[in-house]
């Protein structure tokens, strides 16, 4: 061999060594199951007392997971069963015993293939790492399940009440009360009328084990998470942060002519580069008239000089969602006309903002902020006389104070008329209508009750008129890479 070979092979060596310790931690990267970071096993164990204290000692408690993807879509869990063990394997039951005090998880066995083809999922395989991550004291396959149910108590009667899950699971872009509108639409249908998922797991329960007493534990887990811990928060607080850029980076893209969907794809840049698995909801933004539709999704439609654009969106992140909305104009100035409307909302927005505290009402909120209202109107003119009448009919408005937020953007439990308590989240929408003119005015903040307050999530979002017009004249992700298509709708 001649002395250029060997320099080459000696050369050669350290990038095989190289090589083979990257094709090592790949192909340990590939087995790796992931698992999130957000909570501790003593969370997860921590919400699963609060759930044995509630059913007591003669009760057991079943969790049915969220089922496999049918596509290529990405499975995502049923907010429940994340909420109780943070486990992403699809088709797993968590059953917690009152009378021991233990919970087991069922899970799948191991597919090699698909884990071969997707990368690893959690499975009754992997007993001992899911224990140490999830504080389950055990973990079996699903054939377990139906004995270990004929084990708690059918043997010896009397039958422990079973509490299962009775309202609809939201997993993604899922709210209750949009699973029941449309399980109501499914009812209604002479061609499907197929029951819920619920529904027929309970089914199941009751022919196979008739003895049980079922109960709903739907208003226990509501009870729970309506209160955010506070490491929900700081979950929630990300992705309000991701929510808010998303719409200042549409706000800097916006200019006359471009179409609504361009304004999505702006923002869903942000989500994605921020971590975001998706849409907490899909993205409303409505040009015009488009805005007088509470939840106008098309976005088809050219955005016009003179017009506003209503946009209101959050993402997937982690498991939870905000609801963050905000309008402004298209050409990037508001006319006289328009400033005295937004600035009606904003000033709500705030009067709202000083009377949330612990002890207090929605009610009591709304009676205080119309009063400043009231007194704010006082020498404010207004373009035409539709517009005056539509603030003044605002006053007297309770949509103003809206809906729970956290693992859905509808989030489950209530906030209306009863004493706030600190760790609830939710919205604050001060909003109207001007039917003559087919517009809706309103912008919409994330707020958490604190010990001795509340704290706006989404305060950083431009919301003054100087901070939004200034935010437009900045260039945004559509100046820099505008669309080479003519559009798909036109």
């Amino acid at each position: 061999m001649n002395a250029r070979c060997k320099k080459n092979k000696k050369a050669l060596i350290p990038l095989l060594l190289l090589l083979t310790i990257i094709s090592t931690h790949l192909g340990f990267a590939q087995n790796k199951p992931t698992f999130q970071t957000d909570f501790s096993a003593e969370d997860f164990s921590q919400r699963r007392e609060i759930i044995f204290n509630k059913i007591g000692a003669n009760a057991l408690a079943l969790v049915q997971g969220s089922e496999g993807t049918a596509s290529f879509g990405i499975f995502r869990q049923s907010n429940n069963f994340y909420y109780l063990c943070g486990i992403e394997s699809p088709h797993s039951y968590l059953l917690l015993n009152g009378k021991n005090k233990t919970s087991t998880l069922y899970l799948p066995h191991q597919n090699k293939g698909k884990d071969n083809s997707e990368g690893k999922t959690l499975s009754a395989e992997d007993a001992d790492l899911i224990k140490q991550l999830t504080g389950v004291n055990f973990v079996k396959g699903l054939e377990f399940l139906s004995s270990d149910l004929i084990r708690s108590g059918l043997i010896t009667p009397p039958a422990p009440i079973l509490y299962v899950p009775l309202s609809p699971a939201e997993k993604g872009t899922d709210s209750r009360d949009q699973l029941l509108a449309l399980q109501a639409r499914i009812s209604s249908d002479p061609w499907d009328g197929r029951p819920s998922r619920e529904a027929r797991f309970k089914g199941l329960l009751n022919e196979r084990f008739p003895q049980f007493v079922i109960k709903d534990l739907s208003p226990i887990l509501d009870s729970m998470r309506i209160i955010k811990s506070q490491k929900e928060i700081e979950v929630i607080r990300k992705s309000t942060k991701i929510a808010g850029l998303g719409i200042m980076e549409a706000m800097r893209s916006t200019n006359p002519g471009i179409y609504e969907y361009q304004l999505d794809a702006a923002a869903k840049y942000i989500f994605h580069v921020n971590g975001a698995r998706g849409d907490g909801y899909a993205s409303i933004i409505g040009g015009g008239t488009n805005a007088s539709m509470g939840h106008y999704y098309r976005k088809t439609d050219k955005l016009n000089d003179g017009d506003l654009v209503l946009m209101d969106y959050a993402p997937d992140y982690h498991y939870y969602t905000s609801d963050v909305t905000r309008i402004w104009p298209v050409n990037g100035k508001f006319n006289k006309a328009q400033s005295a409307l937004y600035n009606f909302v904003v000033a709500y927005r705030d009067a709202l903002l000083k009377y949330i505290k612990p002890g207090v009402t929605s009610s009591e909120v709304l009676e205080l902020a119309s009063t400043d209202m009231k007194q704010y109107l006082v020498g404010k003119t207004f373009a035409n006389p539709s517009h005056l009448k539509a603030v003044e009919k605002a006053l007297s408005s309770t949509a103003h104070f809206q809906h729970p937020v956290g693992m859905a953007v509808h989030d489950v439990g209530n906030v209306r008329n009863i004493p706030l308590k600190p760790g609830m989240v939710f919205t604050i929408d001060p909003m109207f209508p001007i039917p003559e003119e087919q517009l809706y005015i309103r912008i919409e903040d994330v707020v958490v009750v604190t010990k001795d307050g509340v704290e706006n999530l989404s305060d950083f979002v431009p919301s003054k008129i100087e901070d939004v017009e200034r935010t437009i004249k900045e260039k945004g992700l559509t100046e820099f890479r505008p669309a080479t298509l003519s559009p798909p709708h036109k």
